[in-house]
């Protein structure tokens, strides 16, 4: 059995990021906080929290922490048959749910979504940021309790919902055109001009160019980890990138920014997958979030 006592002084610890705010946050001293998570991690032979300034949570710490939330979930289903629970429930704060999205989705229309379901401060979102491509696998590791993702297949436990697509545009300025694609783009001219990369796992640009050119070129790369850094650095002129077309299409009209091939753009599908646990706050975030796709999704 696992001592909760113990497991909510690590969530406190992870979500506060000192045993001192987590011991403020929780009614009782740092030392009892500290006892609590040591207690812990001797019992289970790992390491749950490093210690720092701020702390952080381990891999381990983190899945511990969502198992947390899980049963806090379950107890909010059971709150409103008996009002006992639901009193100490109130005293230990609002719930927290887990979320994976990427970050062109949280630029672009994801914000509404959890504006909607949180606004009242009853509710508490904490999100990961990971690739639409990559967001599944924290619902398979319990890290999240659901996830913007681009598989459709449901994860064990979790139902899956269609949202629609967010389209790519291959962009670049106008000056960075006429210095490397005077001749037009082909893959000859995409071996040489610099792209624009979010990450080591970021394979839209591959994507586009295999449906244009078949393999696609090695080709020289910038790595900016920001969807808002790519749109400056385009506007810079450092390299072309694939840009979600809500983000710029602004630049795009005011010829800030023009599209490799005007005709040619990448529609990338979208599902939100969740926990089949909670269903009172999941399904309340659901609403909101197929609301938002609707409005911003293809």
């Amino acid at each position: 059995m696992l001592d909760y006592a113990a497991l909510a002084a690590v969530a406190a610890v992870a979500r506060e990021g000192s045993f001192e705010r987590a011991a403020a946050a929780l009614g009782v001293t740092a030392s009892a906080v500290s006892q609590r998570v040591r207690t812990l991690e001797d019992r289970l032979g790992a390491v749950l929290i490093v210690r720092g300034q701020p702390c952080d949570v381990t891999a381990i710490g983190a899945r511990l922490c969502a198992h947390v939330e899980r049963v806090r979930l379950l107890e909010g289903e059971m709150a409103s048959a008996l009002p006992g629970l639901a009193s100490q429930i109130a005293e230990s704060g609002p719930p927290t749910i887990r979320v994976a999205v990427n970050a062109d989705s949280l630029a672009t229309w994801f914000i509404p979504a959890i504006a909607g379901f949180a606004g009242r401060g009853d509710r508490l979102v904490d999100l990961v940021i990971a690739g639409e491509d990559h967001t599944a696998e924290r619902l398979r590791t319990g890290d999240v309790l659901a996830a913007v993702t681009t598989d459709h297949t449901p994860v064990q436990g979790c139902r899956t919902v269609p949202l629609g697509a967010l389209r790519y545009a291959a962009t670049a300025s106008p000056a960075f055109v006429a210095q490397w694609f005077a001749s037009g783009v082909d893959a000859e001219s995409l071996a040489r001009a610099p792209v624009l990369r979010f990450d080591r796992r970021d394979d839209l640009h591959a994507r586009w160019a295999r449906t244009l050119f078949g393999p696609e070129p090695d080709m020289p790369t910038h790595w900016i980890p920001s969807t808002h850094g790519f749109i400056d650095a385009a506007l810079a002129g450092m390299g072309w990138c694939m840009n979600p077309i809500p983000l710029v299409a602004n630049h795009l009209r005011t010829g800030q920014l023009v599209s490799l091939t005007p005709n040619h753009h990448l529609d990338v599908p979208l599902y939100w997958q969740h926990a089949r646990i909670g269903t009172r706050l999941l399904d309340a975030l659901t609403r909101e979030v197929v609301a938002a796709a609707q409005d911003g999704l293809l």
